[in-house]
């Protein structure tokens, strides 16, 4: 399908992948540069690029927000979205993928595949993302291309097709001999990128690497196969056909190298994307739902409109937000169906955006990814398609969060400001919960790690203006029964005046498994099956405060073992009384244990940091469940108390000199030691 007459097959929508560090942000300024979209380049140093524009990405030197850009190369439009790399912002880098056709995963040439490297990879994976890959930083000491590329076979499992060969390595590294073309692409210092013959003293080296790839490829691809088993060889266009299919399909993954900062190796990067990776047009048709049907949608501008908002971006002149516009064509005043709050919305303007700068445009059709003004509802992961021919595309998932703290305004009469900034904040990203603690009354935001809620806070305190106190992050602790009691007899009798109030119950507690179970054992219609009902509701009203500090309890069985009624004062709420006081008088009576929550932590590090690590677990009162190495990194899970995680984000970067990493996935409650602080 190489016919250009559909104007689709020149749009190419692609994300940049990596581990913090690598050079993702640098090598989207780059590509902005090459493509003449900027007219400098941008440092993340200098805090001058366009991508991280929000003043915390440049205080901080990383990419938090997914940045939407659009720019021209050789005929095509791309557009890019540069993606954060750290763990917290995981659900950034989900959304994203779950709009773009391909991605570009960035390596350190130094360091090769990193723990976060691998996981954004994981997550393409998922979503079935064709990828190419750019390994970074070639001009480095101790760079070394055959190492990281050993690295993505081992660790991701593609087979890695090397299309390059540097000239020169470290400091001396100037260009690249394109395998495919063989031809050499050389860098002088005037950023001219002249394309020579391949040097003298490394022409043998480079028709061996040739070969090596014809026969990589020759092995993968059916076609390939046949004329290389027929001529001995593949010619230029046959391998770059197959290097497309392969790249499509998942089965290989091309691999090209540079050096984003020098501004070496830019050039062909670009040139690989427009030739590897899918248009709008290779990649099958979406698929959705109306009602229970399964519908799907072509990327076909004469098609009804079928778009997906993956961003939403607040900003204090209004709302813009990020669509990916699967079919069909959206004019400005177009009156779209919001799928999921079942509402219409009006297309205020559509921008083609360039980083923090945008262009304004009449249309977009489908296989575009723009920015929308005037929408009142749509969130991230909303489908906005024609009223009149409904689809619900499926949204990206969001991840459940671990970490809270209880937030507070420090003026007086700033409440109401603080929550319309935090609905704010949650409605530009979905993986922040915000909740009122029934037990506390704070104000609770929730989310996907430490540095994910500071750099949430720190939004509220510049661009609201919010003072705000954060307090520290709490876990809720339950209480549980260890040894229980049994025949424990109460009385409930009122007598003044009026109707009396008369119940008498006999009750058994004993632990169990799961949550609050309640049976009678009650003979001869002693307690009528109505009172029965009462004193169960009554047990219920005892759970929500438990003896040791007033936190809620689980895991008891209550048998109703015998009682008395009497014929006038007897009453379903004498019964509930009954029922409330006599099992709270029965847990002072048992031997109760605090519980607290507990999460299972995966630490990610360096081999050589693995003692202090385990030392640090635990003190932290961690259980080492299992400990495996795999190329030089030591991965360790733990359990560890929710409570002894606050703070270790920090210390195990400093522990780690920030190359250590870890998820913690909560897996339920554990008995809490005495000691342990209640209230």
């Amino acid at each position: 399908m190489r016919t250009h007459h559909n104007p689709l097959a020149v749009v190419r929508n692609l994300g940049i992948l990596a581990h913090v560090d690598a050079g993702k942000t640098t090598v989207t300024e780059r590509i902005l540069f090459a493509t003449g979209t900027t007219h400098k380049r941008g440092e993340v140093h200098d805090g001058t690029t366009v991508t991280d524009f929000d003043p915390q990405e440049r205080d901080r030197g990383i990419t938090i927000f997914a940045a939407a850009v659009s720019c021209a190369w050789d005929g095509h439009r791309i557009n890019l979205i540069d993606t954060p790399g750290h763990v917290d912002f995981a659900d950034e880098v989900e959304r994203a993928l779950r709009v773009l056709d391909g991605a570009v995963a960035v390596f350190d040439a130094v360091a090769g595949v990193e723990p976060q490297s691998e996981s954004v990879w994981r997550q393409a994976d998922r979503h079935g993302v064709p990828r190419i890959a750019f390994v970074n930083k070639m001009d480095r000491a101790g760079a070394d291309l055959d190492a990281a590329v050993a690295s993505i076979r081992e660790r991701l499992h593609p087979a890695p097709l090397v299309v390059q060969l540097p000239v020169g390595a470290e400091d001396a590294f100037t260009g690249v001999v394109d395998l495919v073309r063989l031809r050499a692409l050389l860098w002088t210092d005037g950023d001219a990128c002249e394309e020579v013959p391949v040097p003298d003293d490394l022409r043998d080296e480079a028709l061996a690497r040739r070969r090596a790839l014809e026969e990589a490829v020759a092995e993968l691809h059916p076609g390939a196969l046949e004329e290389f088993c027929d001529t001995g060889t593949l010619g230029e266009r046959t391998l770059s056909s197959a290097l497309r299919d392969l790249t499509r399909d998942g089965d290989g993954v091309v691999v090209l190298c540079g050096s984003a900062y020098r501004d070496r190796g830019v050039e062909p990067l670009l040139d690989a994307v427009v030739a590897y990776l899918p248009s709008p047009l290779d990649v099958p048709p979406i698929r959705g739902t109306h009602g229970d049907e399964q519908r799907e949608r072509p990327a076909d501008p004469a098609a009804p409109p079928a778009a997906l908002a993956f961003k939403v971006h607040a900003t204090p002149t209004g709302r813009l937000t990020y669509l990916r516009i699967y079919s069909g064509t959206i004019e400005k005043g177009d009156t779209l169906w919001d799928a999921s709050a079942r509402r219409t919305e009006r297309i205020g303007r559509i921008l083609r955006v360039q980083a923090d700068r945008h262009a304004p445009l009449d249309r977009a059709v489908a296989g575009d990814i723009v920015a929308v003004v005037g929408l009142r509802s749509a969130r991230a992961g909303s489908t906005l398609c024609a009223p009149d021919a409904p689809i619900v595309l499926e949204p990206p998932g969001v991840p459940e969060p671990v970490v809270s703290v209880a937030v507070e305004s420090r003026r007086a009469g700033e409440t109401d400001r603080l929550a319309s900034g935090l609905a704010r904040l949650t409605e530009e990203d979905p993986s922040l919960v915000v909740r009122t603690d029934p037990e506390t009354g704070q104000t609770v935001l929730s989310g996907m790690g430490e540095l994910h809620l500071e750099v949430a806070v720190e939004k509220l305190r510049r661009e609201l203006g919010l003072d705000v106190n954060i307090g520290r992050p709490r876990v809720s602790y339950r209480e549980t029964v260890a040894r229980g009691v049994s025949g424990l007899v109460f009385r409930h009798v009122k007598q003044d005046g009026g109707a009396g109030q008369f119940a008498h119950v006999v009750l058994d507690v004993e632990p169990c498994d799961d949550g609050f179970a309640f049976r009678s054992a009650v003979v001869g219609g002693r307690v009528p099956q109505e009172y029965v009902r009462a004193v169960e509701a009554g047990c219920r009203d005892a759970l929500t405060e438990g003896p040791l500090g007033g936190h809620p309890v689980t895991g008891l069985r209550v048998t109703l073992t015998d009682g008395a009624t009497h014929v006038k004062d007897s009453s379903d709420t004498a019964f509930r009384t009954a029922g409330r006081l006599g099992l709270r008088e029965a847990l002072r009576a048992c031997a109760m244990v605090l519980l607290e929550p507990v999460v299972e932590v995966t630490v990610t590090v360096p081999e050589d940091a693995v003692g202090g690590v385990l030392g640090d677990l635990a003190a932290r009162r961690g259980r080492v469940s299992g400990s495996v190495t795999r190329a030089s990194a030591a991965v360790v899970t733990a359990t560890v108390p929710l409570a002894e995680l606050f703070g270790y984000a920090t210390r195990l970067r400093s522990r780690t000199q920030g190359r250590g990493t870890f998820t913690a996935r909560p897996t339920g409650y554990a008995p809490a030691p005495v000691a342990t602080p209640v209230r």
